[in-house]
């Protein structure tokens, strides 16, 4: 298929995760991720979106989120409408359906980062312009083909490349095994023993990588799961919403922590990710994150190229 007609078949969906999407689809949304980037960097201006208007819906807090959406869709000439759950109706009991129905009549699309997947899957559902997962409990699409992006850039392939995932498995350890099985990258999450990822989503990640080839593995040995890898990647230990259980983490993640001991089973060329916000002497140590092979701000960065990308391409 020609990037012109995957460009055509991928106008007006959804953006919910990155299993919807094949292999050709998710590297035609990074090339022209970096192709904004160049032009954005040369001073291009690409008013791709002018007389568009986003609406983003926030029902958890955010920072990269919020300001790479509204910064991307005022470079694509586009207007973004921030909206939190206490300025809209769906907190005093409006149904989600209804609040996508009439939001579609007003909007050219939607970005809605909250809790359970469902609500972004109902939201869809009734919309009918398209919907931008900017994260959920289980999944965290938007931030991990930005991290797919950067992979490509600082790489320049995807072929032979070592993932390994560090820490708690969460909507960023769901998103990272999808992308990684569906781009033909190898990947390896080491969680302690009762914060394993989801299972079934565990499950679909290798039936994906089996198209290309490539080892989908889990482990509670940080060691044996950063083994010669390419990326070391962490995330907060508490996740928004776990916060009671904070203590009981810290106790049961104290040997994940990505530093120089565990990094040094990594290539001598390994690049750090954190997909942020971080806590330096939890998850990652100050010398990691703050060192020679870390790549935390490029990929932050990218956000807002791939984000781009991917509003100018669905809208």
């Amino acid at each position: 298929m020609t990037s012109e007609a995957i460009k055509a078949n991928l106008k007006g969906r959804h953006f919910l995760k990155l299993a919807d999407f094949t292999k050709a689809e998710l590297q035609y949304f990074i090339d022209f991720a970096l192709q904004l980037k160049q032009e954005q960097k040369a001073g291009k201006t690409h008013h791709l979106l002018a007389g568009k208007t986003l609406a983003m819906i926030f029902e958890k807090a955010s920072t990269r989120t919020r300001v790479s959406f509204e910064t991307g869709m005022y470079q694509l000439g586009g207007h973004a409408l921030f909206l939190s759950k206490d300025e809209l109706q769906i907190g005093r009991g409006e149904t989600i359906a209804d609040t996508a129905k009439v939001l579609s009549r007003y909007v050219d699309g939607m970005m809605i980062r909250t809790f359970g997947h469902h609500i972004v899957e109902e939201l869809a559902e009734h919309s009918s312009v398209p919907i931008i997962n900017g994260l959920t409990d289980d999944f965290h699409p938007c931030q991990v083909l930005a991290d797919l992006m950067t992979i490509y850039e600082k790489k320049g392939s995807f072929a032979g490349i070592k993932i390994a995932y560090v820490g708690d498995g969460n909507n960023m350890a769901h998103s990272l095994l999808i992308g990684c099985a569906i781009m033909g990258i190898d990947c390896y999450v080491a969680t302690p023993k009762n914060y394993e990822v989801n299972q079934s989503i565990f499950a679909l990640a290798k039936d994906k990588a089996k198209a290309e080839n490539v080892k989908i593995e889990q482990t509670h040995d940080p060691i044996e799961a950063v083994k010669e890898a390419d990326i070391i990647y962490t995330d907060v230990w508490t996740s928004m919403g776990f916060e009671n259980e904070t203590s009981e983490r810290l106790q049961a993640f104290k040997d994940f922590q990505v530093n120089e001991k565990l990094a040094k089973h990594a290539k001598d060329d390994y690049l750090f990710f954190h997909c942020l916000p971080a806590h330096r002497g939890e998850e990652v140590a100050a010398e990691i994150i703050d060192g020679p092979h870390s790549v935390v701000f490029d990929e932050a960065e990218n956000r807002l190229h791939v984000q781009k990308a991917i509003l100018a391409t669905l809208i």
